[in-house]
């Protein structure tokens, strides 16, 4: 008993601690912040003249004043020739420019000092900047914030942590005695498992038992696990992605620039492969970088997106892939939510395989529907279609068909595809035979709330 009581009131102190640290943080961050954005100011050009403002250290003052308004319980204050000259209209409790010894001390300032003072409204932080030109000083620029103001916003935060303390060792002086058992035995539990976790094993779970607030707890914490697992593993994933996919490419670069010759044709053609395998190599890295980024939920930037619009953008950008009969075989009407940027890279990274696998003056298909759950966006080409063994393994990362419509470049362009339709809550469905193969992108019409 006597821990909890001095754990509960070492939590209270701590954490009123850690929130007056987190003030003093604050107070640092607002009085560098303002002193570097005159530095900034005084280092450009007047927005009047375009002129540099060289010594004219008062017009440096008013442009500052006039794009800048202080914080709450902050001051600006400015010296000329070592008097007062503009500050900012503020009303807080004490005016420090009619303080005769600290107009005295800040007017002839000839270094930047950081420092605290006392006054009837209570301590005082600032930061004081002299405006400089040729070592002589030109004028001070102080910033100031009344610390205890500051320090009063978080009482009331205190407060609620005191009574959630109390609260907290009332509840637990009733319980501790029956629940010793009962809560130490799952605790154990998740202590040994927390142990067996490594960097390199999180398979671990913690074995949950019952419906009560510990087996939640460790229902969450077992949730926890399993989303640092995706993610170390993608992580992994990516990693040897970019290992494998560019070790080819720069085999080939260092392979051909280690090679010297005087011969002009051959030293252009050791050129035009290097540049090649570069571009390549850059393709590479945007595409892993582009599925890195599909798991972040800034992924997408949704907006109304009109169908039948976006099928008559998309069909006059296929028409640029390729000498292929383009047609347009059905135009949905409505409105989706969607990014029309990534279903725009979707759809053209499908156009893009199908051209891969037709021949000139072949047919491909472009389509959309909107229904009462879905809106579909499909390529149809007629090339030789994909085997049924392939067809489950296809969006998978650096997968490469044996002949059929897939992606025969870098592996990853039906990956990209399915990412997309994915990060908006749909799929990609595949057909596909002898005589042609299919692509449908299938989304719903609006994103969940709280979608990106």
């Amino acid at each position: 008993m006597a821990t909890l009581v001095l754990g509960t009131g070492a939590s209270v102190l701590v954490a009123r601690e850690i929130l007056y640290s987190r003030v003093d943080e604050n107070i640092d961050h607002e009085l560098a912040q303002e002193a570097s954005e005159l530095e900034r100011l005084a280092r450009g050009t007047d927005p009047e003249t375009g002129e540099p403002f060289g010594r004219n250290v008062r017009r440096i003052f008013t442009v500052y004043f006039d794009r800048n308004t202080p914080s709450r319980n902050e001051a600006l204050l400015t010296f000329v020739e070592g008097e007062p000259y503009l500050r900012s209209r503020l009303v807080l409790p004490y005016r420090l420019d009619e303080d005769a010894e600290l107009v005295a001390h800040w007017g002839d300032l000839a270094a930047s000092e950081r420092g605290s003072v006392d006054t009837p409204a209570g301590p005082v932080e600032f930061l004081a900047v002299p405006i400089k030109a040729n070592a002589e000083t030109l004028g001070v620029f102080v910033v100031a914030v009344f610390r205890d103001l500051e320090r009063e916003a978080i009482h009331d935060a205190i407060d609620a942590v005191t009574l959630v303390a109390l609260a907290v060792l009332v509840m637990g002086s009733l319980l501790v005695w029956r629940a010793a058992e009962r809560v130490l035995r799952p605790v154990h539990a998740i202590t040994q498992t927390a142990r067996s976790i490594t960097e390199t094993d999180l398979s671990r779970r913690i074995p949950v038992e019952g419906d009560d607030e510990l087996a939640r707890l460790g229902a969450t914490i077992n949730d926890m696990l399993g989303r640092l697992d995706r993610a170390f593993a993608g992580q992994r994933r990516f990693l040897d992605d970019v290992g494998h996919e560019l070790k080819t490419p720069l085999t080939i670069v260092f392979g051909h620039l280690e090679v010297e010759t005087e011969d002009a044709q051959r030293q252009g053609t050791t050129h035009a492969i290097v540049l090649d395998e570069l571009e390549r190599m850059r393709r590479i890295v945007g595409d892993l970088l582009l599925l890195a980024k599909a798991e972040r939920p800034d992924f997408l930037r949704l907006a109304t997106v009109d169908v039948a619009t976006l099928t008559e953008e998309l069909a006059t950008k296929m028409a640029s892939l390729g000498e292929r009969r383009w047609q347009v075989e059905k135009s949905g009407r409505g409105r989706i939510v969607a990014d029309r940027q990534r279903l725009t890279q979707a759809v053209m990274q499908i156009a893009e395989n199908a051209v891969k696998h037709t021949e000139d003056g072949d047919v491909i298909g472009l389509g959309s529907s909107v229904s009462m759950d879905a809106a579909r966006f499909w390529v149809r080409d007629t090339g030789p279609g994909i085997p049924p063994a392939e067809q489950k393994r296809i969006f998978e990362r650096l997968v490469r068909g044996s002949g059929a419509t897939l992606d025969t470049g870098l592996g990853l362009g039906l990956t990209i595809v399915r990412a997309i339709a994915e990060a908006h809550h749909g799929h990609v469905e595949v057909e596909s035979s002898p005589a042609g193969t299919t692509f449908t992108l299938v989304l719903p019409l609006d994103q969940p709330e709280g979608a990106a």
